[in-house]
């Protein structure tokens, strides 16, 4: 007997009962059909038994009411056929020792399964047994589904967004779960027993082929449900069919899933294709997908061209949330497909996928212009273009190096590059770092305590000296300088600091130094 949970119970499984089984059950029409549920048990010797049929009962008979002739037996069974019953079975002990031709052939016209019983069988023992099971199974059915109800209810009054629900249901049903929008994007999968790959791969053809919410359907067989609210349709959420058919509690479970998501999308003020992005870009710019194929999948789904593109990361840093549809509709207007989403609140972060012989430049300095509109200190950097949605996280690393190291800009400059780091950016990306801040102190803490108790600025000498590669003309030149002055000012600076300024090394060394005053404190 089947040990599904809340599968119902077949023809087979009551054939495999002890109290069955020892009548030597013989399968002789209808073979296919010994998985159709068993609603109850019915003894019969009346010659129109299906006028006390409602469907699905397994008919249990001596043989004695069966019609002599052929059309007699014709109509028996086309009755019991037309009624729905699940399975004829005749015991051949009293009035038969061999199945009536008739009896056969008229059950395999119909595709009726006909068992035979070799010995004699207590019947009433069959219906006391079988209507045990069906009855225990419907109180099992029944405390399943008020778990079920429990659950959600659960999920609701903590205000579960749409992932949590989706997720909830995946793991009640064990069966892959998805959330789509009106345009068949898959915006939230919940892969039960299944890779992401595997669940979303073609979706949109797959999904359009399925038809209204309503009964299992499409070429799969999938389950679905509307999400909507009085009258307004957001999207339908769909259970994906595994080996096993969908029971009454999957139905109860997609049921209230979709109850679970409408009220999400009324607590819940983000839409769920701007979540939907967010996860998906988190995911990959934490390289947090289960493989590259489940992200490509995933990406496609959401409509992000993914074959034959390259990607290039782009770091916003601003007011995220308040850029994050204004950033996502400039794009959309421009006909620029990317992923927008928000990675923490003072940074926003875009995925562009782009054709190879589409430049880059133009579509980020379309996003710098749009930042820098919504606020004016707004930086944007720019990560290293690469050919595999797998690899979009080094590019999201390296525009993550590049906005750490951008500094402020005075020119109003629209976007930072890799290529834009020197060594003034790199001193400022480690600003924070104590060992580059102590670095500076033992340099030139000496020269600046003397400045500040005498009044003197030999710091500015000695940058205009450094800046002059050393020479000592353009150093006058530069701070409005005698030569001799310069020269003076500049033996103080070595004493007081103990260094040699003919020294290239020991010049560099000083010119670091000053290059960490000024990230830590910006003229």
């Amino acid at each position: 007997m089947s040990d599904t949970a809340g599968a119902p119970l077949t023809v087979a499984d009551v054939l495999a009962l002890p109290v069955l089984a020892a009548g030597r059950p013989q399968v002789l029409t209808g073979l296919t059909r010994l998985d159709r549920p068993v609603r109850w048990v019915h003894i019969t010797e009346l010659t129109d038994p299906a006028s006390f049929l409602k469907g699905g009962e397994l008919v249990l008979t001596t043989g004695m009411p069966l019609p002599e002739d052929p059309a007699g037996v014709r109509r028996y069974v086309d009755e019991l056929a037309e009624v729905g019953a699940a399975a004829l079975v005749i015991e051949l002990v009293r009035r038969y020792h061999r199945p009536p031709d008739a009896l056969v052939h008229a059950c395999r016209a119909r595709d009726l399964p006909l068992i035979t019983l070799a010995r004699d069988v207590n019947f009433l023992e069959v219906t006391q047994v079988v209507h045990a099971l069906l009855l225990g199974n419907q109180a099992d059915a029944m405390r399943r589904t008020q778990r079920i109800h429990e659950a959600f209810t659960a999920l609701t009054l903590r205000g579960a967004g749409p992932q949590e629900v989706v997720r909830a249901a995946a793991g009640m049903s064990g069966r892959t779960v998805v959330l789509e929008n009106l345009v068949h994007q898959a915006l939230i999968c919940e892969a039960s027993g299944a890779t992401v790959e595997e669940a979303l791969t073609g979706w949109e053809a797959r999904s359009r082929a399925v038809p209204a919410p309503g009964e299992v359907g499409g070429p799969e067989g999938w389950l679905v449900a509307p999400v909507e609210y009085q009258g307004e349709r957001w999207g339908r959420v769909a259970m994906l069919p595994t080996s096993a058919g969908f029971t009454a509690e999957d139905v109860t479970v997609l049921e209230r899933t979709a109850m679970a998501l409408t009220i999400a999308r009324l607590i819940h003020t983000t839409p769920w294709e701007r979540a939907a992005h967010r996860g998906a870009l988190r995911d990959l710019a934490e390289q947090r997908h289960h493989s590259p194929a489940d992200a490509r999948a995933r990406c496609a789904a959401l409509g992000l061209p993914t074959q034959g593109v390259g990607f290039l990361a782009v770091l916003l840093d601003v007011e995220a949330q308040a850029a994050e549809t204004a950033v996502a509709e400039e794009l959309r207007t421009a006909g620029i497909a990317a992923l927008v989403g928000t990675l923490t609140p003072t940074r926003l972060g875009v995925l562009l996928a782009l054709r190879p012989s589409q430049s880059w430049r133009p579509a980020v300095e379309r996003l710098s212009r749009s930042a820098l509109a919504l606020d004016p200190e707004a930086v944007v950097s720019v990560g290293s273009e690469v050919d595999d949605l797998s690899a979009t996280a080094r590019s999201f690393r390296e525009a993550a190096r590049v906005a750490k190291a951008a500094l402020p800009s005075p020119d109003g400059r629209a976007f930072h590059e890799l290529s834009d780091i020197g060594l003034r950016q790199l001193l400022y990306s480690l600003r924070e770092d104590t060992r580059v801040q102590e670095y500076a102190e033992r340099q030139l803490g000496r020269l600046l305590d003397h400045d500040t108790r005498h009044g003197t600025d030999l710091l500015t000498t000695l940058r205009h000296y450094l800046d002059s590669a050393g020479n000592k003309t353009t150093t006058a030149r530069r701070g409005n300088l005698s030569r001799e002055t310069v020269y003076q000012r500049l033996r103080t600076v070595e004493r007081l600091l103990d260094r040699d300024l003919e020294s290239g090394e020991q010049r560099t060394e000083l010119h670091v130094a000053l290059a960490v005053l000024d990230v830590l404190r910006p003229r």
